[in-house]
């Protein structure tokens, strides 16, 4: 006890008072951990349990759970792959049995996978939703014999991406030692490289059943006839494509990959698709990038509401992946393209601090479409815009210099959230849980994710809500630990 006292007495005031605010943190956040676990055990096992559909989820629910909704309508029988879907839950659980070691978790995210592996295609990848009813309506060609009907694999709006990077994760978390899922990531990954084309690029869709490839070393530019009319490709999905985020999602696939198996054809496909990258960017006065490129690298049709453009949501997405491939394969040779770039979309801002989404070639006016019935006709004018796309864009401009700045200083462009912020929204999380253990939000009237369109005040459930509160969770549970 004297010896207590005596180092109360030789401690400065100030530094007692800081170690007492440090011990009064610890303390809190110990109280908060369990709270926590607590909280995001509850929340896991109802979803798993009750919401959980042959191990796979959709987007949104009713709360009674007989309204099931992806792109659409689902049956009970129907899962989807395309995020906030399956894969995007099962990166969740990943992320909680990282965070506890329960393995409880690590058990949700298998059955995650194991629906996904039902899923998979002959040719390797996913496609939008899985059907466990071989009459289904979104049943396919799958590898395991109990499907029919197409095989196209894509990489559209990260569908193939998701599924391949949730499963090497969790072949990594199994300790490779589950061998059907090692196996299925594997292909997949197989499948993906195969799919590459000679320039780096790739296309939205495989396997490629028509169409020319693009040569190796040829430079995007502008084209030299009518791109109004002429040059329109009903098979866009097997053009070199930039559109909804895909070079983004495939550079984080490829790096994922490289770092789970250590595989160099990982890395070397990253490097290649950062090449062409390099040959994708638009000359002057227009130095950003197409949604699609025709096979001689210009810009090219895809929808009918999808005009050959410099486009503004791509070029942003696009500069995002090159800070990251550079990041991953340590070449500076990547961010060579980010100046004029971002000097383009710099000078492409609307007066209200937008982009839009599509600017006209080589004039880089703002160009839109107007729709009467099923026809779409090129405008200037954007106060009648169909309601389906989104037209304009919000600019990324700050979040892309402060990534580019962090990459240039050699720190990873993965920024940290403080323990106490951390502690602060997992309390507000935990706490958010109904009497049923679940998170329900309430409509506002406006479309969602899958398009899907509730009356105003009305509850539901949401996968993508349930992963996002399971990982900030997780997060503060593992910055948190003692």
């Amino acid at each position: 006890m004297l010896g207590r006292i005596r180092l109360w007495m030789t401690t400065s005031i100030p530094t007692f008072l800081c170690w007492m605010s440090l011990s009064a943190i610890a303390n809190a956040d110990g109280d908060n951990r369990q709270h926590v676990l607590d909280a995001m055990h509850r929340a896991s096992t109802y979803f798993h349990q009750q919401v959980a559909s042959h191990g796979g989820y959709v987007y949104h629910y009713s709360l009674d759970l007989t309204m099931r909704s992806g792109e659409g309508a689902a049956t009970k029988d129907q899962i989807w792959v395309q995020p906030p879907g399956t894969p995007t839950v099962g990166m969740a659980y990943l992320a909680a049995y990282h965070a506890t070691g329960d393995p409880f978790y690590l058990q949700a995210a298998l059955d995650a996978g194991n629906a996904l592996r039902h899923g998979q295609l002959k040719s390797g990848g996913w496609t939008s939703a899985i059907d466990f009813d071989p009459r289904g309506t979104q049943v396919a060609d799958y590898r395991n014999g109990h499907g029919r009907g197409k095989n196209y694999s894509t990489l559209d709006d990260g569908k193939s991406q998701s599924a391949i990077q949730f499963l090497a994760k969790l072949d990594e978390a199994t300790g490779f030692a589950n061998e059907a899922i090692h196996e299925s990531v594997i292909f997949a990954l197989n499948a993906l490289l195969g799919a590459q084309f000679a320039n780096g690029g790739f296309p939205q869709a495989w396997p490629m059943t028509t169409g020319t490839k693009p040569p190796e070393n040829l430079k995007a530019s502008y084209p030299e006839y009518d791109w109004r009319t002429e040059h329109r490709i009903k098979e866009y999905w097997y053009l070199s494509t930039l559109n909804d985020n895909l070079a983004r999602d495939v550079a984080e696939t490829l790096g994922e990959a490289y770092r789970v198996y250590k595989d160099p054809r990982f890395l070397d496909s990253l490097r290649r698709l950062g090449d062409f990258l390099l040959l994708a960017q638009m000359p002057e006065p227009q130095p950003g990038y197409a949604q699609q490129y025709t096979p001689q690298m210009k810009p090219a049709w895809a929808r009918k509401f999808e005009p050959p453009a410099i486009t503004s949501s791509e070029t942003q997405s696009t500069l995002f992946a090159l800070i990251l491939i550079s990041e991953l394969t340590d070449e500076t040779k990547y961010l060579a393209p980010i100046e004029p770039a971002l000097k383009w979309l710099q000078r492409s801002l609307l007066s209200d601090g937008r982009l839009a989404r599509y600017y006209e070639l080589e004039s880089n006016r703002p160009l839109y479409m107007k729709r009467s019935g099923d026809v779409y006709s090129l405008t200037y004018q954007d106060d009648d815009l169909p309601g389906h796309y989104g037209w304009k864009v919000s600019s990324k401009l700050p979040q892309i210099r402060k990534a580019l700045d962090r990459t240039e200083a050699g720190k990873s462009i993965k920024s940290q959230t403080s323990l106490k912020s951390l502690s602060k929204q997992a309390s507000l999380i935990a706490d958010s849980l109904d009497e049923s253990d679940r998170w329900v939000d309430i409509s506002d009237g406006s479309r969602m994710v899958g398009q899907l369109k509730l009356p105003s005040g009305e509850p539901y459930l949401s996968s993508e809500t349930f992963s996002k509160n399971i990982t900030i969770l997780s997060e503060f549970l593992s910055a948190s630990k003692p």
